[in-house]
């Protein structure tokens, strides 16, 4: 399946001292581009957390070979990168005009909605995930 592809354009007050996105902005970028990517596959986080479920970051790693500025058009592509039994990781990249900005990727664990514990991945959802 093709990757995902989430449309983003930093606010002027994501911009630091130095003219480009602050760090801290690419770990949202990254987590409204999940929420995206779960909705274009059938799966809007409105209904996973309707279906008593939820996810929950556990770790995540960035490395960046850029900036982005203030306005710049770019998109962060999603990927499926593995699928355990609780858990999941998604690989991000930001590009702009082609070029990766910064990549990053997010190991996320299913929980349940109303008390955080660890729950296996449901077959709807591995099914979405590895489609």
């Amino acid at each position: 399946m093709e990757a995902y592809r989430h449309p983003l354009t930093p606010r002027y007050l994501e911009i630091d001292r130095q003219g480009v996105v602050f760090n801290a902005w690419y770990l949202a970028y990254f987590d409204d581009a999940m929420t995206g990517f779960l909705a274009a596959r059938g799966l809007p986080y409105t209904d996973l957390i309707a279906g008593g479920l939820d996810v929950m970051l556990v770790h995540t790693e960035l490395d960046w070979t850029g900036g982005l500025g203030y306005g710049d058009a770019a998109h962060v592509e999603v990927g499926v990168e593995t699928v355990g039994r609780t858990s999941f990781t998604l690989g991000f990249d930001v590009l702009r005009d082609g070029a990766s900005l910064c990549r990053g990727r997010t190991v996320y664990v299913l929980v349940g909605a109303a008390d955080n514990t660890k729950q296996p991945i449901p077959d709807h959802v591995r099914a979405l995930l590895q489609d």
